[in-house]
């Protein structure tokens, strides 16, 4: 690589979270308190969990002279803000919930390697690397005269192994030897756990650059779009999907686990394993149970990821996305093109008013309590209203058609005749609420009914003001057997 070029990457690293928090000055103050509240217990927290624990480190920190001005939730919004922090709300919890970034994770393994540094040169690590190159090769190899002669010398190497056996020819590696084979072990099982971090991060990114290419593809359907609309999942079909179901697959299949416990059972058996510091112990016991609970965690969010991607499309919420972006991008065109003709000390004589509103966390919401506003002496009997009944069911009439007076002179008209029109409804009973009565009838008969195609009838009313008003309307029929049965 060369220089320049060198230069500008680790420019660019240096404004990420990573860098930014090893070499903030408040930096192993951060460090510290992320690592005893989300590094060593559990690696998602309740907020109110985490404000707890903070709140009983910063007083303890203080008590020893640091300066720590904010509160617990002041530093958790200034690291979410940071990037070092992760805010979640999964579907049906109470509240959020943190958990470090794959940043603020690998700060921290940075700073417990400087502080507990291990050998790096190991026989157990070479033996992996050249088993690992052993056996690329072999895999690699399309020869099949090749590959069968490796396969012969392996196999002759496995009889003179199964006959120092049974001659009791074979010795037991020393115990230094096993230790740093178990703690070179622990160290990759470490950066595995820890990796998942970095999976979800590439998922999330994942996510974002697909929104992105749905939103600016100027077409009407992107690739991205046509995937989806096939019902293909486009990000567990992605590398990163395929490679991380791949690994899902292998962690739970139970012949895998099977021989993993019992692997795990035969090493604590050993005498060696007694030298294994508490939590390289501690470490090994909840070997599995970690790497399924990363996993599932990541799995969990890939999930997440393709419904809500699916769903983005589904319910064309893309569309809106889209129209905004297009609106954006002609307002900088349009800037662009007024560039050379407006100054940018020159005044507009415009004024813009912007609008704010104050956004918080559910965390810091206030449950509302009636208990404070209750009146010192109690409710007091307020005075009676100068008005009767006959009053209110007139106010009540006046406002509101009354079906039920219109079905009951249905009936009386239906009750001589077997059919009868809405005028000779309307000529034996009267529009009492005017106009009113006219539209429930007519709401009556669409719904029961018959109404003759292409025909209307005049009707006519006493309005409230006294004068006679009339309107053509559809004529429809009102026939007995069928008013009852529709009833």
């Amino acid at each position: 690589m060369k220089v320049n070029k060198a230069v500008a990457t680790y420019r660019r690293l240096r404004k990420g979270a990573l860098w930014r928090l090893l070499a903030a000055d408040t930096g192993p103050v951060v460090i510290g308190l992320l690592q005893n509240s989300l590094m060593n217990g559990n690696r998602k927290v309740q907020a109110s969990i985490l404000h707890e624990r903070l709140e009983k480190d910063i007083e303890e920190l203080r008590a020893q002279g640091e300066l720590m001005p904010q509160t617990a939730q002041g530093y958790v919004a200034d690291w979410l803000a940071s990037g070092w922090l992760i805010r979640r709300f999964p579907g049906g919890a109470a509240e959020e919930e943190y958990e470090l970034s794959a940043a603020a994770a690998e700060a921290i393994q940075i700073a417990r390697g400087i502080v507990e540094p291990r050998t790096a040169v190991t026989g157990s690590r070479l033996s992996i690397v050249i088993s690992q190159l052993i056996r690329l090769v072999e895999e690699t190899d399309t020869d099949p005269e090749s590959r069968l002669q490796s396969l012969l010398s392996e196999r002759e190497r496995i009889d003179r192994s199964i006959e120092d056996v049974r001659k009791g020819r074979f010795k037991a590696i020393p115990e230094e030897q096993a230790l740093e084979r178990t703690r070179e072990i622990i160290t990759l099982a470490g950066d595995l756990v820890a990796d998942f971090r970095s999976v979800s991060d590439d998922f999330e990114q994942l996510n974002r650059d697909l929104r992105e290419q749905i939103m600016d593809d100027s077409g009407s359907r992107g690739d991205v779009l046509e995937k989806l609309f096939a019902g293909i999942d486009v990000i567990a079909e992605s590398e990163s999907g395929r490679t991380f179901n791949a690994f899902w697959r292998l962690l739970t299949d139970p012949e895998q686990n099977a021989a993993l416990e019992e692997a795990l059972e035969e090493i604590f058996a050993r005498e060696f394993s007694g030298r294994l510091g508490s939590e390289e112990r501690r470490f090994l016991l909840r070997l599995i149970h970690n790497l399924l609970e990363q996993g599932g965690m990541v799995h969990e969010v890939l999930q997440q990821f393709s419904r809500s991607l699916k769903q983005f499309v589904q319910s064309r919420e893309y569309l809106e996305h889209r129209r905004i972006n297009r609106l954006i991008k002609d307002a900088q065109r349009a800037a662009l093109g007024l560039r050379e003709n407006i100054k940018a000390t020159e005044k507009l004589g415009f004024q813009l008013a912007l609008t704010t509103s104050h956004i918080c966390s559910i965390s810091q919401w206030c449950l509302f309590d009636p208990s404070q506003n209750t009146l010192e002496k109690g409710m007091a009997m307020g005075d009676a209203l100068e008005i009767d009944m006959d009053t209110v069911a007139a106010l009540v009439s006046q406002s509101e058609i009354d079906f039920r007076s219109l079905e009951k002179n249905i009936r009386a008209c239906l009750d001589q005749s077997s059919q009868i029109s809405i005028g000779g409804v309307l000529d034996q009973f009267p529009a009492v609420q005017g106009l009113g009565s006219v539209v429930g009838y007519v709401a009556l008969g669409t719904r029961r009914g018959m109404q003759v195609k292409q025909r209307t009838e005049m009707v006519c009313w006493h309005g409230g003001d006294g004068q006679n008003r009339g309107a053509r309307i559809p004529l429809i029929y009102f026939v007995k057997e069928n008013f009852n049965e529709l009833e």
